[in-house]
This record gives structure tokens, C-alpha cells and sequence, in this order.
């Protein structure tokens, strides 16, 4: 073989071995710039590291997620308008927090109550399964005119009535009271009698330490004892009916989502559900611990919400939910697409299902039987309708 042909087959080699090589675009990682709007120490900002750590090995390290806390670029309730207007390439919340745009906002957070008594799983199923994802891409883009797209990532529920100075035995002991709230859930309990102000997690315990406020709602379990609620309040109560199955949001500016390759794109899709899962599980039996710490180390007394309570939640819930869907069509689309799919759904799951405390009571009796006497309130109070 003469030398020209020696060195054109070289080179042909060389061409080819180029060829199958990794992209140009692909040898230079990409960091994706995110803030949450959480304090560093709390699980939820655990969640959103988990969250960065997988999307860095599903990418095989050309992704990563710059998975930043709350106030570290701008403001815990900052983080939309950041993210729209490319500040930061995406962020990690709630969408309650925006109910000041929208008051569709709440609906893609699960909340209140439920709704129609979907749990975590149901209101999966309807933002994946019943058109729920695309009603929310729908609702950040052509009603709020901003470039930006969600993900469900953050389980955090059933979460905790909440934190109280002293006891409180029915509806008429919290009247007056001045509570942290947030979201459209501050305007039900508003309604219920309740003084409500809205501030972020890390202004909880000063505030409570200085007298602004008489009792709180957080999470409930771990989120609450990171967060120091047992030191300064005795009385925790649970459950609550405001937020039974919260699912907190991934957010990204569609002009970043739009330029990732789409291995990428489905990464993030494939650890945004992976986190929800495995947070998720991991986070109950850290609620547990936190429960038995709280009991054992802080001397909180964790009670059971007065069941006339929960239930005048659910009644003030539908007063303001039919409000707003007379006078809010987008409002009304999303939440009667979140009652037609719970109407099969979840009578269905009540039949298929044994009741949690079924097994579980005959197991672990307890000595009392709030839930069962939290059913019996409301089936009383549904044959009064």
C-alpha cells in the first residue's frame, strides 16, 4: 500500500472514530442555575437536592442542577417572576404562592381539600392521566402570559392543622386568633373566623417568639421540628383539610427548556417523578421520628383536630371555590376537570380499598378513635345536607 493510501485510510479512521464520538455540545457540561423557596435546612430543600443529584447521573454529569435555597438569588416568594424573566433558569415551590396572580394557582398545588378527596396518588393520575399537566402549562403561559414551564416534584402532605398557644376544643377557640397562613387557604380560614399573615417559613419562629402571631401551620412532623415550632408552641393539632395531598412545583423557563437536547428534557421529567417517589417515602418515616422527638424531647402535645373544624373547612372551602369559578373560567376548567376525574376515581378507591385504619388499628389499637369519629362527624353532617 503506497503511503498517500496509508495516510487517507488514517485519516478515514480518525473520521470515523470522530464520527460515533460524544457531540461537541455534549463534552461541555451545562449548569442549570435553580433557587428554591426554602430555607437550606429544611426536607424540602432535601427534595431539591435529590432532585439535582439524580438529574446529574441520568445525564452522566452533562447536566447539573445549581440547586440553590431560599433567598440566595432573590426572595422565597421571587422565584416565578425570576424564573420568567430568565434571572434564574428555574425554581423549586409551590404554586399556591401565586394565588395573587391567579387564584387558579392553588388548584395545581392539590389544594384545599383534596380536592373532592383525591389523595397524592389520584392527583397524579389527574395531572398525567385527566389533561391536569397540560392545564398548567395552559395556566402559566396563556393566562399569566409567563415563560415557564412545571413539574410535579414535591409531595409534601397529609400536612398538620397546625401550631397553637393553647388548646383548642371546636371552631369557636380559634376565632380571633392570628395565624400563619398562606395562599388561598388563608382567605378559608379567614372566612372560618381566623386573623391570617402571610410570611415565609424562616419568619415563623421570630415572629412567634415576639407575640406577632398565636399560632402557625407549616408542614407537620420533620419540616416542624427543623423549623423549631416545638420551641416555641406546645399544642400541635392534626389533621388538616387545608393542604391533604400538597404537591409543591418544579418550574423552568421554556426558553432553557426548549434549548436542552431532549435526553436531557426527559431526564428531568424521569427525576422529577423519581424524587416524588423516593422523597416521599423517605419523609414519612423522618415524620415519624420527628413525632416521637417531639412527644419525648419537647414536650408537644399532638392532638386531634376537632372534627367540626375540618369539616367547616370543607363547607368555607366550597362557598369560595364556587365564587371564584363564577367569576374565573379558567378557575372553574381546571377544577371541574378535577371533579370529573375524582368522581370515578376516587369513589372507585374507596371501594377497592380497605380503610387505612383498618389494619392498622387492629395491629396498633389506639386507645382512642379520632378518625373514626372524624367519619362519623362528616357522615352526620353530609345526611343533615
Amino acid at each position: 500500500m503506497s503511503a498517500p493510501l496509508k495516510h487517507a485510510l488514517a485519516l478515514t479512521v480518525v473520521a470515523a472514530a470522530l464520527a460515533f464520538a460524544v457531540p461537541a455540545s455534549a463534552q461541555t457540561p451545562k449548569t442549570l442555575k435553580m433557587q428554591s423557596s426554602w430555607p437550606a435546612s429544611l426536607t424540602l430543600q432535601d427534595n431539591f437536592r435529590f432532585f439535582a443529584e439524580r438529574v446529574d447521573k441520568l445525564t452522566g454529569g452533562q447536566l447539573k442542577i445549581d440547586a440553590l435555597a431560599a433567598g440566595q438569588v432573590v426572595p422565597a416568594f421571587e422565584v416565578l417572576d425570576a424564573t420568567h424573566k430568565k434571572v434564574i433558569d428555574g425554581a423549586h415551590s409551590v404554586s399556591y404562592y401565586w394565588v395573587g396572580k391567579n387564584k387558579a394557582a392553588t388548584l395545581f398545588a392539590s389544594t384545599p381539600a383534596g380536592p373532592f378527596g383525591m389523595d397524592h396518588m389520584d392527583f397524579m393520575g389527574w395531572l398525567y392521566e385527566g389533561g391536569g399537566l397540560d392545564l398548567w402549562w395552559d395556566f402559566y403561559q396563556k393566562e399569566l402570559k409567563l415563560n415557564v414551564i412545571a413539574f410535579p416534584i414535591l409531595p409534601s402532605g397529609p400536612q398538620a392543622f397546625g401550631w397553637f398557644k393553647r388548646p383548642i376544643k371546636n371552631l369557636a377557640d380559634f376565632k380571633g386568633m392570628k395565624c400563619r397562613q398562606t395562599g388561598i387557604v388563608a382567605e378559608v380560614f379567614q372566612r372560618m373566623g381566623m386573623q391570617t399573615v402571610n410570611m415565609p417559613g424562616g419568619e415563623i419562629v421570630p415572629s412567634a417568639q415576639r407575640g406577632v402571631i398565636d399560632c402557625a401551620e407549616w408542614v407537620g412532623g420533620i419540616e416542624d421540628l427543623r423549623l423549631g415550632l416545638p420551641q416555641v408552641w406546645k399544642y400541635h393539632y392534626t389533621p388538616g383539610m387545608h393542604e391533604p395531598s400538597i404537591v409543591g412545583e418544579l418550574i423552568i423557563n421554556a426558553d432553557v427548556w426548549k434549548a436542552l437536547p431532549a435526553q436531557q428534557q426527559e431526564a428531568i421529567r424521569s427525576a422529577a417523578t423519581e424524587t416524588f417517589l423516593r422523597w416521599w417515602v423517605k419523609w414519612q418515616k423522618q415524620n415519624a421520628d420527628a413525632i416521637e422527638e417531639m412527644r419525648t424531647k419537647h414536650g408537644t402535645q399532638i392532638l386531634r383536630t376537632p372534627p367540626d373544624i375540618l369539616i367547616a373547612f370543607l363547607k368555607a372551602w366550597d362557598e369560595i371555590a364556587a365564587e371564584e369559578s363564577a367569576k374565573n373560567p379558567f378557575f372553574k376548567k381546571v377544577l371541574d376537570s378535577q371533579r370529573a376525574y375524582a368522581s370515578k376515581v376516587v369513589p372507585a378507591k374507596r371501594f377497592m380499598f380497605p380503610p387505612y385504619s383498618f389494619a392498622a388499628n387492629y395491629y396498633w389499637p389506639e386507645t382512642t378513635k379520632p378518625a373514626r369519629t372524624i367519619e362519623e362527624t362528616a357522615t352526620k353532617n353530609i345526611k343533615k345536607k
